[in-house]
């Protein structure tokens, strides 16, 4: 479902050039979830853009299923983001002025899809939000916002979940539950995973856990490099 090829990312700095990822191969099967962990500035973050699309590599390729992220301009990856990818933030990413409901139908909208009222509100019923659909973000709690984003996420029935640090702004109590809401959804629509985090117990309820250390993956567990 995914593949990245030699993957490598360098920016400028006062300094001179600068590596942030390292010649990174993978590969993830459809319907598989993987974690990706290591400390800050291991390059996480920068993959996980790298292989939704979201930015562009220095060297290597990317292929979404048959197509080849690398070889589309920005329209082209926009446009295959909003059929097959969904992407869940730590910071939510709602947009204030729309409800909930509202913010569920917003990718539906602009993919040009038939009743996205009807499916967003499906949607927001699925994480148990359907008495707080006409609310707006700044109204609702943080587990509340991030229930929104994954039912923004699912809506579009991706075939790639992407999601960033998704319990970095929640409390443990309801960090846990948005994991269970997460696994739950991602396990009943089949969907691949991608996941970025710092929380162990999170990546190991994944698949495949990657180490990532100064730009390069050190170790993949389901390799049996892990010690």
């Amino acid at each position: 479902m995914l593949r990245a090829q030699q993957l490598s990312k360098q920016v400028t700095s006062p300094e001179g050039p600068l590596t942030i990822l390292d010649r990174v191969s993978l590969e993830v099967g459809r319907g598989e979830s993987i974690a990706i962990v290591g400390a800050s500035g291991a390059g996480k973050s920068t993959l996980l853009g790298l292989l939704a699309g979201l930015d562009v590599p220095s060297d290597g390729q990317v292929w979404l299923g048959p197509h080849e992220l690398t070889a589309l301009d920005e329209d082209g990856r926009a446009a295959l983001r909003a059929d097959h990818v969904g992407f869940v933030f730590q910071s939510f990413h709602l947009i204030s002025s729309l409800t909930a409901l509202e913010n569920v139908m917003l990718p539906l909208e602009l993919a040009g899809k038939d009743d996205a009222a009807g499916a967003a509100l499906e949607a927001i019923r699925t994480v148990g939000l359907e008495p707080r659909r006409n609310h707006y973000p700044h109204q609702l709690s943080g587990g509340e916002k991030q229930r929104v984003a994954i039912a923004r996420a699912f809506v579009v029935q991706p075939a790639v979940l992407f999601a960033d640090e998704p319990t970095g702004n929640l409390d443990n109590r309801t960090g846990m539950s948005i994991v269970d809401l997460l696994f739950r959804m991602n396990a009943e629509s089949g969907t691949t995973l991608v996941l970025v985090t710092h929380d162990r117990g999170l990546a190991d309820r994944c698949d495949r856990v990657l180490f990532m250390d100064g730009g390069r993956i050190e170790a993949d567990s389901g390799q049996g490099s892990v010690h």
